[in-house]
């Protein structure tokens, strides 16, 4: 045991508080990102234990080099048409999240958030799984329901709150759910959706279903207990989910090092949980969609889970409600060294032939009609802006199979008390 002289010879602790490498005024410079090349990273057999494969957490899955074409061992060779698919999907989910944000900016939504830059993220895994498997998103993954076609009109009436709202005004606007589509309640509270995929997903295989589960979350949430939770369950019990950190580098104000950036990789978690890990360039649509696809196999054939790192970028703000120039470099979206995912596949397909300018620009076209089409549509069903959409009474329905009978008491007791305010008088 040290004496006090002993201790004050010691310099004082210190506590280490991470920084971002540039604030706003400084030039973004990302020259210190290691980025393989295209097949550098190998890719092991679906079967192959998780021990064997370390080295996955810190490389970089890549299928498309700087020009377009597609190589290495991860190259998933997929068909032009597919890949025409994927590029659709990509650029609607891009013109639906600028005509809702110019909505929330009219007034006739509270709130909306775009996934600008990182549309391979969602549509890419989405095409790679099949349309029954259950996602459990968070809330920058509108492109799966966008890949799975579902309907524009549909989201938006969420959107906007209005009176076709499947979710009767209840959930904060983006916050979409359908058990059809198979696309599990956003939440707010952040990584809650870690442990349900995994619940749901060890459910699945012990009813001796052959679905499996794909959830996503931010790199950021990735510090939350719920991740670390879901990781030991998925770990110890082999569950059939695939669990998606995507790292665009910030979360909301906070950059990537509060959550562990600055150490190590997020893939580099799995090592210590023992679930096989993956890091990828999340603006490859072919890199995400070739790791989707091994991570469901691997899950599909009782191999077990895969945490993925979607090594990627957020291009604006973290909502509408915030403004990322008070806190990054201005240059930082546009000098990001892994490119662009609509760009990048659009270049790939012109490079084999199977797409062109014209083409590209009809598509474009053809989408931002699409959207408009829907949001007319939509608006007729009433926006946000314009009040109270649903019955007050849906507060309390749908949340008990049975209503018990002090919430029918609270219900009644509300309703009375907004007859009163309105001047409405009932004689008992």
């Amino acid at each position: 045991m040290a004496s006090d002289t002993e201790r004050r010879n010691l310099p004082p602790l210190e506590l280490h508080v991470p920084e971002p490498k540039f604030r706003p005024g400084d030039d973004a410079d990302f020259s210190d990102i290691a980025i393989p090349t295209v097949g550098e990273t190998r890719r092991p057999d679906i079967a192959d234990d998780h021990r064997d494969m370390p080295d996955l957490s810190y490389g970089l899955v890549r299928v498309l080099d700087d020009d377009g074409k597609a190589a290495g061992p991860w190259d998933p060779k997929l068909d032009p048409e597919t890949l025409r698919k994927m590029l659709r999907a990509m650029a609607l989910t891009r013109a639906y999240d600028g005509r809702m944000f110019r909505a929330q900016r009219q007034g006739k939504t509270s709130f909306y958030m775009k996934c600008t830059g990182e549309e391979a993220v969602a549509v890419a895994a989405t095409f790679a799984l099949d349309r029954d498997d259950m996602t459990f998103p968070s809330y920058r993954q509108q492109g799966i329901l966008i890949a799975r076609d579902w309907s524009l009109v549909d989201m938006m009436n969420q959107v906007y709150s209005n009176k076709k709202d499947r979710l009767m005004g209840r959930q904060l606007p983006i916050m979409y759910s359908t058990k059809q589509g198979g696309f599990f309640s956003i939440s707010g509270n952040l990584a809650t959706q870690f442990p349900q995929a995994v619940g749901w997903a060890m459910a699945s295989a012990a009813k001796g279903d052959t679905r499996i589960a794909a959830t996503w979350t931010g790199e950021g949430s990735s510090a939350e207990g719920d991740f670390h939770s879901a990781c030991i369950f998925a770990s110890v019990y082999r569950a059939p989910v695939i669990m998606n950190v995507v790292n665009n580098q910030w979360a909301i104000s906070s950059f990537s090092g509060f959550a562990g950036g600055d150490e190590t990789t997020f893939a580099a978690r799995a090592v210590g949980y023992g679930l096989a890990g993956l890091r990828v360039d999340g603006n490859d649509a072919l890199a995400v969609y070739a790791a989707t696809q091994w991570a469901a196999e691997r899950a599909r054939t009782n191999n077990g889970p895969t945490l993925i790192e979607h090594f990627t970028y957020r291009a604006e703000g973290h909502s509408t409600s915030d403004d990322p120039e008070q806190y990054r470099s201005a240059n930082e979206a546009a000098d990001w060294p892994l490119g662009d995912p609509i760009a990048r596949l659009k270049k790939h397909l012109i490079s084999i032939g199977e797409w062109d300018e014209e083409r590209h620009a009809a598509m474009d076209e053809e989408v931002a009609t699409q959207v408009k089409t829907a949001q007319k549509q939509a608006e007729k069903n009433g926006i946000l802006g314009h009040g109270l959409h649903q019955p007050l009474e849906t507060m309390f329905e749908q949340v008990f199979e049975e209503m018990p009978w002090h919430l029918k008491e609270q219900m009644q007791d509300m309703l009375d008390e907004n007859d009163a305010a309105n001047g409405v008088c009932k004689t008992r």
